[in-house]
C-alpha cells in the first residue's frame, strides 16, 4: 500500500512516540507499504517549530535526513494538488490536514492519520 502519514504520524514515528498505536507501528514496519511524507510535513512542522509549539520541537532537517534514511519517500506539493485542494468540502479548517487530503485524493494514496476531522472527506484513510 502507498501511505502518506499525517504530520503527527510522522512526529510519532520519528521520536518513537507511546502515542504510535500497535497498528501505525505495524503499517510503518511492513515492507509492504510505501511510506510518503509530504512537503506539507515538513513545512508545518517548520512553522510550528519556530512559534516554539513543545509537540514541534525537532530539527526538521534531521528529521528529513532521518526519514529518507529509512526508505520514506518526499512527496512535493504541485499545482494539481492545489486544485484538487481548491474543490473539497470545507469540513476541516487546517491547511496543512486539506493539502494531505487533496495530495492522497489526487495521488491515490491512503491517509494514515488519528484526525477524526480527515475521516469525513471522501479519501481512503486508516485511522491509527
Amino acid at each position: 500500500m502507498r501511505l502518506l502519514l499525517d504530520t503527527h504520524v510522522v512526529l510519532w514515528a520519528a521520536t518513537d512516540s507511546p502515542r504510535l498505536t500497535p497498528r501505525a507501528r505495524a503499517l510503518l514496519e511492513s515492507s509492504e507499504n510505501a511510506l510518503v511524507v509530504s512537503a506539507a510535513t515538513h513545512w508545518e512542522i517548520s512553522i510550528k517549530n519556530s512559534l516554539a509549539r513543545p509537540d514541534f520541537d525537532v530539527d526538521v532537517e534531521a528529521l528529513r535526513s532521518g526519514l529518507q534514511a529509512n526508505g520514506y519517500v518526499d512527496l512535493p506539493i504541485t499545482a494539481a494538488h492545489a486544485a484538487v485542494l481548491a474543490g473539497l468540502p470545507d469540513l476541516h479548517r487546517d491547511p496543512f490536514d486539506r493539502m494531505l487530503v487533496a495530495q492522497a485524493l489526487s495521488e491515490g494514496f491512503t491517509l494514515v492519520t488519528s484526525d477524526d476531522r480527515i475521516l469525513d472527506y471522501p479519501v481512503s484513510t486508516i485511522r491509527v
